[in-house]
Formats: structure tokens, C-alpha cells, sequence
């Protein structure tokens, strides 16, 4: 017969209110028993749209979206600025060039100082404007313009020049001479329009600057602390330049050098070094117990004997 005892759960599952007592007073307390659980009621799963959230996150995006419209109004006003202040600054510039057009022309210091300037406003002296000069001078790169053609035909002389001395000296070099040597085979020629005397390296460097059009055979490269000119097309690689740079401190290399200075395996030192006797850029002196491969600008500068160079 089944168990009519109450519930340990709930004692009294059934209670019953007396009639004196009103659900609706603020008054009325209710106890409810230890073992009754809260959660294991269910209660309805409501949605609640947070308006005050999406009015935040409006009011963010428009402040977003004026800060954008500020900011490129500011650009704007800033280029525009800058760009008022270039234009005054180049006119003062030719004025200036003008002015000193005598000084330009005969001190290659001075000429140096302009052209920096000018770079430093984006200005390329060299560079032409569209096509070949008219009978007015329109269309003819500034140097034409301000001092007459004189000095633009200069530096296209020079570089005609340049190319000369680097077709000549390449079967010694291998087409990498110092920008130095070169100036001192130019000196020794006539360059027209301008004694050979106001030539100084800068100039050589900005007649290099105007063989761009020719690609990248011609080109100013950077070996340790000395500029030299690459009049071929092939580019060094990091091992050819770093026994290039070695190379300047007593003229030569070897590959037990190269090993105990760079810590390169043998293997690695001889490939770098019979890839620039390949290139003609060093020669091997065979009379040593140890070759030795030497820099042919060095060999040329000191007068050294070629006898035992291969």
C-alpha cells in the first residue's frame, strides 16, 4: 500500500492561506522552505533592445565620420599651403639663379650648393621639360632656361666624356672605376664650353645622373667609403662587394684572408673571388706562394708593375 506520508521535499505541498490574508499587502512576507531552488522554476526568455546603446553607437559613427571630413579638409588645406610656399620658394630660386648665373657657370662649388638646393625642393635642373628646346627656350631643362644652354650642353658633354673613359678602362676594371679616376682622365681631356679645371666630383656624378635614360648600364655605386661608377649591366651581389670593400684596404685579397676576416668556408671565398676575375674587376698576381687578387684601380693608382698579372 503506498506511503501517504508527506513530502520531504516540500512539507506542506498544498498550503492554505487563511482567509484574512491579502497577496497584494506590502506588507506580507514570504518564508520560503531551505530545500526550495529558485532555478529550478523556469522563466520566460525576454529580448530587450538596448536603445541607449545604438544611440552611442550613432553618435560614435557620425563623430567618426566628421572627424574623417575634418581631417581631409586639413589635408588638403596643408597641401595647398605647401604647395603656395614651393611655387614662391622656385621663383625666388630662379631669381636667384639669375642673378648668379656668372657664379654658376665658373665655380663648380657654388654650381654643387645650387643643384642641392634645388634637389631639396624637388627641383631636377637636368631634367627637361616636355620634348627638345623650341626656338624660345620652351621646353628646355632649367639649366638652358636660366644660364643658356651653355651649361646644360656641359653636362651632356661630360657624360659623353664619362662613357669614353669607362669604354676605355673597362678591359682593366672589368666596368667598375672610381668616380675619382674618372674625373682625373676627364681633366686631362677638353671638355667644350667650360675649362677642364672647374670640374669637380659632383659634376661627374650628375653626368652619370643623366645616362638613366640608357637603363641601368651606367649607375653610381657605393664599395666601403668610395663611390664608383658601374658601366655594366650586371649587379654585385653581397659577397662580390663585400671583397670589393676588403679589397681597398692594402689592395688585394686572398682567400685565406677572406676566411680568417669574413669567416667564410674556402669554397665561399673562391667563388666570390673567380667571379670578379671573371668580371675582369680583380687581377691575380700568381707570383706568391698564395695568389693574390688585387684591385685594378688600386694597381693604377700606386704605378704598380703588371708584370705576373693575369
Amino acid at each position: 500500500m503506498p506511503s501517504t506520508a508527506p513530502s520531504t521535499r516540500f512539507p506542506n505541498p498544498t498550503p492554505t492561506l487563511p482567509p484574512n490574508v491579502n497577496l497584494t499587502s506590502p506588507l506580507l512576507t514570504f518564508h520560503l522552505h531551505p530545500h526550495f531552488q529558485l532555478h529550478s522554476i523556469p522563466l520566460p526568455r525576454l529580448t530587450y533592445i538596448n536603445k541607449v546603446g545604438l544611440a552611442a553607437f550613432d553618435r560614435s559613427r557620425l563623430t567618426s565620420a566628421q572627424y574623417a571630413t575634418h581631417g581631409s579638409a586639413l589635408r588638403s588645406s596643408q597641401a595647398s599651403a605647401l604647395e603656395t610656399q614651393l611655387s614662391v620658394f622656385r621663383s625666388l630660386l630662379q631669381q636667384f639663379a639669375a642673378t648668379h648665373a656668372k657664379d654658376i657657370k665658373s665655380n663648380p662649388t657654388f654650381r654643387a650648393q645650387f643643384a642641392r638646393m634645388c634637389a631639396a625642393i624637388g627641383v631636377d635642373p637636368l631634367l627637361a621639360s616636355s620634348g627638345h628646346g623650341d626656338s624660345k627656350g620652351k621646353g628646355d631643362s632649367m639649366w638652358a632656361q636660366l644660364l643658356g644652354r651653355t651649361v646644360n650642353d656641359f653636362y651632356f658633354e661630360l657624360a659623353v666624356r664619362v662613357v669614353e673613359v669607362c669604354g676605355e678602362t673597362r678591359g682593366e676594371n672589368g666596368g667598375l672605376i672610381e668616380v675619382g679616376m674618372v674625373r682625373e682622365r676627364v681633366v686631362k681631356g677638353r671638355v667644350e664650353g667650360m675649362g677642364a679645371d672647374t670640374i669637380n666630383r659632383d659634376d661627374i656624378l650628375r653626368a652619370v645622373g643623366t645616362l638613366k635614360p640608357l637603363g641601368s648600364a651606367y649607375s653610381v655605386i657605393k664599395v666601403g667609403s668610395k663611390q664608383y661608377i658601374r658601366s655594366v649591366p650586371k649587379e654585385l651581389n653581397t659577397d662580390q662587394s663585400a671583397v670589393l670593400e676588403a679589397a681597398q684596404v692594402l689592395g688585394y685579397v686572398s682567400v685565406s684572408m677572406l676566411m680568417d676576416n669574413l669567416r667564410w668556408t674556402r669554397a665561399r671565398a673562391q667563388t666570390a673571388l673567380e667571379d670578379l676575375v671573371g668580371e675582369g674587376m680583380l687581377w691575380v698576381d700568381k707570383q706568391g706562394i698564395e695568389w693574390e687578387y688585387w684591385s685594378p684601380g688600386f694597381m693604377l693608382e700606386g704605378d704598380l708593375p703588371l708584370e705576373g698579372f693575369d
